[in-house]
C-alpha cells in the first residue's frame, strides 16, 4: 500500500502538476515526506522553512500588519504564507504551515498544539485550524501528515 505522500506524488506527476511548502512549526518535514522517494522532482519544486517573522515577511510576502495584528499562528498568516511561496517558487500547489508544537509558547487563545495549515490551489486559498496533541515531534508529524492528507482529498 502507497504511503499518503506517494499517492499524492503519484497524482501530482499524473497530471503534471507541481508543488512547494511553507512552513514554520513543521521546520521541513513537509518537504522531508515530499522530497522521499525516487521521481519526486518531477513534481515538488522546494520549499522555504519561515520560522522567524521576518523571514515570513521579506521571502514569502506575509504583511507586517497580519504579523502584527493576529500573529503568525493565525489563517491570515498561513494564506500569505501559501501564496507567497506558491507565487515565489511558481508552482500549480503549496502548502504552508503555522503553529505552536511546544512544549511552550502557547497560550490560553492559541494553545500548545494549534496549526494552521492552507493549501494555494490554482482555484482558490483554503485555510483550517488543527488542534494537535503529544510531544512536539508528535504534533509535527500529525501536522505535516494532515497537510499532505487534505490535499489529497482535493484530487478525489
Amino acid at each position: 500500500m502507497q504511503t499518503i505522500e506517494q499517492q499524492l506524488g503519484t497524482i501530482l506527476r499524473d497530471h503534471h502538476l507541481t508543488i512547494a511548502t511553507a512552513e514554520s512549526c513543521t521546520g521541513g518535514r513537509l518537504a522531508a515526506l515530499l522530497n522521499k522517494w525516487p521521481g519526486s522532482s518531477d513534481y515538488y519544486m522546494g520549499s522555504v522553512i519561515a520560522y522567524s517573522n521576518d523571514v515570513k515577511q521579506r521571502v514569502l510576502g506575509v504583511s507586517a500588519h497580519v504579523l502584527q495584528t493576529v500573529g503568525a499562528v493565525s489563517e491570515e498568516t498561513v494564506r500569505q504564507m501559501a501564496e507567497g511561496v506558491r507565487n515565489l517558487i511558481r508552482t500549480d500547489y503549496s502548502i504552508a504551515t503555522s503553529g505552536i508544537a511546544g512544549p511552550g509558547g502557547g497560550s490560553a487563545e492559541k494553545p500548545v498544539g494549534t496549526v494552521w495549515i492552507a493549501w494555494a490551489t490554482p482555484k482558490e486559498t483554503i485555510a483550517r485550524c488543527y488542534h494537535f496533541t503529544g510531544t512536539r515531534e508528535e504534533i509535527t508529524n500529525q501536522a505535516a501528515e494532515t497537510a499532505l492528507q487534505e490535499l489529497l482529498h482535493q484530487f478525489e
